[in-house]
C-alpha cells in the first residue's frame, strides 16, 4: 500500500496500465470522492473500491467484465418468471433507497458501499450522472441497481433483490433499454457467476479502454431516463 501512487488535489490518475497485478487492478490511493474526481476516474476506466478501515483505493482490473447491451441473456426460467409476475419498472424514483439496499445486501463483499460512498453517488445522482433502476412486484419495490451513465457507456455499481430474480429483471431491462438508446457497453467491473449467467464476459483491459475512448464522448439517443419497453418484450 505504501508504494502506491498517492493522489493529490488534482484530478489526474496514473495510467490504468500501471495498475498492480496483485491485487489485480489496484492503481492508486488517496484523493477524495468529489463528483468531478469520480467522473474523471470512470472516463479513464478507473473506479473507487475500499472498506471503512482503508484509504480511498482506485482500481482498473485486467481483464474487465463487461456486457454489450444487445447480448444480455434471458434464461427460460427468467422468461417464465416475468410472464407470471406483475412487474413494473422505473428509473430514478428511489435512488437513495436502492443504494442503501445494495449496501446492506452486499456484506459478503465487505463494507465497500460505505456512508461516504453512498453520499458521493447520491450527489452524482442529483447531478444527473448516476441512475437507478427499480423493479416493482405487485406495487412493492422488489429489487434494483444503480450506476453511472457517461456518453454511451453505463458503469454498473451494484444490484439487489428482495424477491427472487428481481436483480436479474433490473439488469436485463436496463440492457434492453440502453441498447435502444445506442449505448455500447455496460461495465460490470469484476466478473462473478451471477453476471456471467446474464451474458457478461471479460475483455482485456486495452480493449475495454479502446471501447471507452470511442464512446465516452458520444451523446446517447435519449436523455429522458424513462423506460420505453413493456415486460412482454422480455418474455
Amino acid at each position: 500500500m505504501s508504494q502506491l501512487p498517492w493522489l493529490d488535489h488534482s484530478l489526474n490518475f496514473p495510467p490504468p496500465q500501471s495498475a498492480l497485478k496483485e491485487p489485480d487492478g489496484l492503481l492508486a490511493a488517496g484523493g477524495d470522492l468529489s463528483s468531478e474526481r469520480i467522473v474523471a476516474a470512470y472516463r479513464s476506466g478507473i473506479f473507487p473500491w475500499f472498506s471503512d478501515d482503508q484509504p480511498i483505493l482506485w482500481w482498473s482490473p485486467n481483464p474487465r467484465c463487461i456486457i454489450k447491451p444487445d447480448q444480455a441473456y434471458i434464461s427460460k426460467s427468467l422468461r417464465k418468471h416475468i410472464r407470471k409476475t406483475d412487474i413494473a419498472l422505473s428509473f430514478d424514483t428511489q435512488f437513495e433507497t436502492v443504494i442503501r439496499h445494495c449496501a446492506r445486501l452486499n456484506t459478503n463483499e465487505g463494507t465497500w458501499i460505505t456512508p461516504e460512498m453512498e453520499e458521493a453517488y447520491i450527489q452524482l445522482h442529483l447531478k444527473g450522472v448516476a441512475h437507478s433502476v427499480e423493479v416493482w412486484e405487485n406495487g412493492e419495490l422488489s429489487g434494483g441497481l444503480y450506476g453511472l451513465a457517461i456518453g454511451r457507456c453505463f458503469f454498473g455499481e451494484s444490484m439487489f433483490s428482495l424477491k427472487a430474480n428481481s436483480s436479474k429483471v433490473a439488469f436485463i431491462s436496463l440492457c434492453n433499454q440502453l441498447h435502444k438508446w445506442g449505448y455500447a457497453i455496460v461495465d460490470c467491473q469484476v466478473e462473478n457467476p451471477h453476471l456471467l449467467s446474464l451474458g457478461a464476459k471479460t475483455l482485456d483491459r486495452c480493449e475495454f479502454l479502446s471501447i471507452l475512448e470511442t464512446n465516452i464522448d458520444l451523446a446517447p439517443l435519449s436523455h429522458s431516463w424513462a423506460f420505453e419497453l413493456c415486460m412482454n418484450t422480455l418474455s
